[in-house]
């Protein structure tokens, strides 16, 4: 997993990037950039979220310092998991470090750290300090020590840095992890017995595959043929413009026919073009023969592995129709694994293609390692352990599983299943009817996960949000056009609340057009000391008389409603009871009543409770008083006497701003505006009368038409399944400007809010200021 959360110094003060819609992004750094400022632009290469490209501009003599932390799932490979770097300066560094901490609370099973360009010399900087869950490793060459030569501006640092290891693994079926109401299953099991494979290899032998491409592809298939196992069945299919076989059927892998197999393999010649249809429609026909014929054992994996270096130009060339032909003829009953050689390769079919047969593509990259490329990704898939592996859990604790049925399991790999826990509380469940196919008889455990073991901050959620992301973008590329539309709209709202930089957003940091904040601006601090939250959250707040404002930036819209009640009402605006969050505000009156009998009433005084903390707060028109506090001065500001920033460490952000009206007003007296603005780290359960918009609310508005004002139109809205009349109006947001304000536009919904808040407005009165009743 790669997630960015981009920073910079510029002349002392600290940015932090903003992840946003591409384009909006996009225009927001090259406007700062037309205009010779400081900018940095972080976005997806490609389909997927593995690679990046940093685009940055600095300004004429200015000093920045950019750093770039990312966030990554380590896949598990040949039983191992790699964190590689990949280090070309291209010149001498002053101050060079890479070091790396690393905690598992499975305990580290072996530990290794290498580098490609690390020679004699450099070999015993390679500090490796490992205990029973904890690794430290660094490497830190001083400028002489980088030297090619002594004197010399060339340096040694040129290659690839790696750590190798792999967690202790009890025998049970997993590991899960349980933080914050979320959940992470990781599933290695250990001493499996392997599943004998039927497998086809589909070889390109077209004109494009000549010279070193088919050398290698040549030296890696006698190598891959002599790694099948005496059980395995398989197969070889040859294509350019026709198709040819080794043999008609799949064949067992004796000693004697590997052999006569590698002859044939090195007998290949190229010519024509790419008739690639066909070749993969005769690898099945290859593969359902044999299972028709029972002349492959029953519990058996089968598996299609093409080799490619380009498009289709022969038989069949549409690409979407090569993709039906496969997806049908195989039926899920056989895998299908894609190699593409080189730049030329139309990667994105084999990927598509690839996916939807429950298998993946992998490019292999000209070079002299190119044989190692095919042999490794080989190995990756040579021993399947497992078929069919279904992991369940129980219905009544668990729901928005990322993906639980895998085809295969292969040996030293790792499946990881993440969900979201429906008591939030919960720090243990059942792993029920948890079934395998394809051992030697189906199993079926029970497992109890008593403990939880910590992952730091809130990884579990990431974790989901991550692999959910993932899934949604495999659907907009092998789905129906509607599921391809709303598995978009998902990603893409998922993407802006969790902050990732995927291909449907990209991350860009600028700085300010000015270094002086307006009245009441707040200024983001750093959430923790590992790393920012960089993310756009609705800001919901109340104001006024009262108004209360629900920002949806990712319907890119607004909700409002009024509550009128008696000045002196308590209200309920936010309860978290897991988060130990309590927000009440209590209104006022007009000082007399207006000569048009209306009873205008404000907030004047709001009550802030964070029971881990041990704090309770009061804030009124005149004072700020702290009970009991173990704030410190970044947990809490005041700013130029007109607004209160609250910072409850990493629970959430509230800003209360004080609207000062002129002493001899003969109505009208100060009040208080609340406004939240970070609230994400809110368990799912918080409420109140603006909590219970804090995780979004999902509405259609339909059927526009005039309403009693011109410019303001009436609406029907759907939402929480009913229909209400609703009026397009505004409402103003002082955040930015105490004085005057800013109008948002937003959908006004009457009668105190009644059918989009939960219950009635009465429902949210409370007895006291600090109390929950």
């Amino acid at each position: 997993m790669t997630v960015f959360v981009y920073l910079r110094e510029i002349e002392g003060q600290t940015y932090t990037g903003e992840v946003k819609e591409k384009e909006k992004a996009k225009k927001q750094y090259q406007k700062a950039v037309s205009t010779g400022q400081t900018a940095g632009l972080v976005k997806a290469s490609g389909r997927k979220m593995e690679k990046f490209t940093v685009s940055v501009n600095i300004a004429a003599n200015s000093n920045v310092t950019f750093i770039l932390t990312h966030e990554e799932l380590l896949q598990r490979k040949l039983g191992q998991y790699e964190i590689m770097t990949r280090v070309k300066p291209k010149q001498l560094v002053q101050h060079f470090e890479i070091v790396a901490d690393i905690y598992e609370p499975q305990g580290i099973a072996f530990l290794e750290a290498y580098g490609t360009f690390i020679s004699n010399e450099l070999l015993p900087l390679v500090e490796k300090t490992v205990s029973d869950k904890k690794a430290h490793i660094s490497f830190c060459p001083t400028l002489d020590q980088q030297r090619k030569c002594l004197g010399c501006e060339g340096t040694l640092i040129d290659g690839d840095f790696f750590i190798k290891y792999d967690v202790n693994r009890a025998e049970t079926i997993g590991d899960i992890q349980i933080v914050n109401g979320y959940f992470v299953h990781f599933f290695a099991p250990s001493d499996l017995p392997r599943v004998p494979k039927n497998v086809v290899f589909v070889i390109d032998r077209s004109g494009s595959m000549s010279g070193i491409k088919m050398k290698q592809t040549k030296e890696a298939m006698l190598a891959i043929l002599n790694d099948l196992a005496e059980d395995d069945y398989f197969g070889i299919v040859l294509f350019d413009s026709s198709i040819s076989t080794w043999k008609e059927s799949l064949t067992k892998a004796t000693k004697e026919n590997v052999s006569k197999a590698q002859q044939f393999i090195q007998g290949i010649t190229v010519s024509g073009t790419t008739n690639i249809n066909d070749a993969v429609m005769k690898a099945v026909d290859m593969i359902m023969k044999g299972k028709r014929d029972k002349k492959v054992p029953e519990r058996s994996v089968s598996m299609v592995i093409l080799m490619t270096d380009g498009m289709p130009n022969s038989g069949e060339s549409s690409v979407p129709q090569i993709q039906e032909n496969v997806l049908l003829a195989m039926g899920g009953n056989m895998t299908l694994f894609c190699l593409g050689f080189g730049d030329d390769v139309d990667y994105s079919f084999l990927d598509v293609m690839s996916r939807q047969n429950k298998g993946l593509a992998r490019r292999i990259y000209e070079g002299s390692d190119a044989t190692v490329q095919l042999q490794g990704f080989y190995e990756e898939v040579a021993s399947p352990l497992l078929s069919e592996v279904d992991l369940r859990y129980p219905d009544n604790l668990v729901n928005s599983l990322t993906t639980s049925h895998y085809k295969q399991l292969f040996n030293g790999s790792e499946i990881v299943v993440a969900g979201r826990l429906t008591d939030y509380s919960l720090d243990n469940f059942l792993v029920e009817d948890f079934i395998i196919k394809g051992q030697a008889s189906a199993q079926e455990w029970d497992i109890l996960y008593p403990e939880q073991e910590y992952i730091f901050g809130d990884y579990t959620e990431r974790l989901w949000a991550y692999l959910t992301i993932q899934e949604l973008l495999s659907k907009r590329s092998t789905g129906t056009a509607e599921e391809k539309g709303n598995a978009t709209a998902q990603a893409l709202e998922m993407s802006l609340q969790y902050s990732f930089v995927t291909p449907l957003t990209s991350m860009v940091v600028t700085k300010p057009e000015t270094d002086e904040e307006p009245e009441g601006h707040f200024v983001p601090q750093l959430m923790s000391n590992a790393w920012t939250h960089s993310r756009i959250s609705p800001t919901n707040f109340v104001d006024g008389d009262p108004h209360f404002m629900i920002e949806l930036p990712e319907q890119e819209d607004a909700l409002c409603f009024n509550i009128d009640d008696r000045p002196g009402t308590i209200f309920n605006l936010v309860r978290d009871q897991l988060a130990g969050i309590l927000v009440n505000g209590q209104t006022i009156g007009d000082k007399k009543v207006a000569p048009d009998g209306k009873v205008n009433t404000y907030f004047g005084r709001f009550g802030i409770v964070h029971q881990g903390l041990g704090v309770r707060l009061e804030v009124t028109t005149h004072d700020i008083t702290v009970q009991v506090s173990t704030l410190t001065h970044s947990d809490f500001a005041v700013t130029k006497d007109r607004s209160l920033t609250v910072t409850l460490r990493d629970s959430v952000r509230f800003v209360v701003i004080l609207h000062k009206v002129w002493k001899q007003h003969p109505y009208h007296q100060d009040y208080l505006g609340f406004y939240t603005l970070d609230s994400h780290l809110l368990s799912p359960s918080v409420h109140g009368l603006l909590g219970q918009f804090y995780h979004g609310v999902q509405f259609e508005v339909k059927d526009m038409r005039p309403g009693e004002v011109p410019e303001k139109p009436d609406a029907t809205m759907l939402v929480k399944g009913q229909e209400l009349t609703v009026t397009r109006g505004w409402q103003r947001d002082f955040r930015w400007d105490v004085k005057n304000g800013e109008n948002i536009p937003c959908w006004f919904i009457h009668s105190n809010g009644n059918g989009l808040i939960d219950g009635n407005h009465t429902d949210y009165i409370m007895s006291g200021l600090f109390k929950t009743v």
